[in-house]
């Protein structure tokens, strides 16, 4: 008579695929509605293990936007330190979103944008930690701008706030529209004619 197989060692609690679970959730449904369970049936194990290794839902969702920033959301970051002038990271970052927020892979749009635009008056921490994202984004995109004006690459006269927060709020309505379905051609072609407010 042979002898029953054996259960073997429990399968190891993988925890980037949890972070990864949890991000597709946030992204697709906000921090709001994005309840324990859901977290807890995506990712495959219990409340009090969930809180074991990532302590409680905001712990997580601050987790879930580190790893967002570090790897689809990095069309914000990456032109910007790659490009050598500012139109060029500009550009590369408007055509980056266009495809990013649009892809099949992913929820469309960018988590940073929209994940908190309702939240309740108790979790106003996390629509403040998602505003701190863009500032940041924003401060970036003035910074490069700046840099150009004094080398001399942008008219004198650029107002490098002005134009970084015009290209911040293009890129801010490129997520709506991708989450009302826009496809990517429709985003190339917001991205074209933004550009043209390029100063010459």
């Amino acid at each position: 008579m042979a002898a029953p197989p054996s259960r073997g060692r429990p399968r190891a609690f993988d925890r980037d695929a949890a972070l990864d679970a949890a991000l597709d959730l946030f992204w697709r449904y906000g921090y709001e509605a994005t309840s324990i369970s859901m977290l807890t049936t995506a990712i495959g194990i219990n409340p009090s293990s969930l809180y074991t290794a990532f302590g409680d839902k905001r712990t997580l969702f601050s987790e879930a936007v580190a790893r967002y920033a570090e790897t689809w959301g990095q069309y914000g970051t990456r032109p910007l330190a790659e490009e050598s002038t500012a139109y060029a990271a500009v550009e590369r970052m408007l055509r980056e979103v266009a495809e990013g927020y649009t892809s099949s892979v992913h929820p469309p749009g960018c988590l940073v944008i929209s994940a908190a635009v309702n939240v309740s008056e108790a979790d106003t921490a996390v629509k403040e930690e998602l505003r701190g994202f863009r500032e940041q984004a924003k401060a970036r995109i003035t910074a490069k701008i700046a840099e150009d004006v004094t080398a001399g690459l942008l008219p004198a006269e650029t107002d490098a706030t002005a134009l970084g927060r015009f290209y911040a709020a293009v890129i801010q309505g490129m997520d709506t529209q991708a989450a009302d379905g826009a496809t990517r051609a429709e985003l190339d072609s917001i991205a074209s004619i933004a550009l043209r407010a390029w100063p010459r």
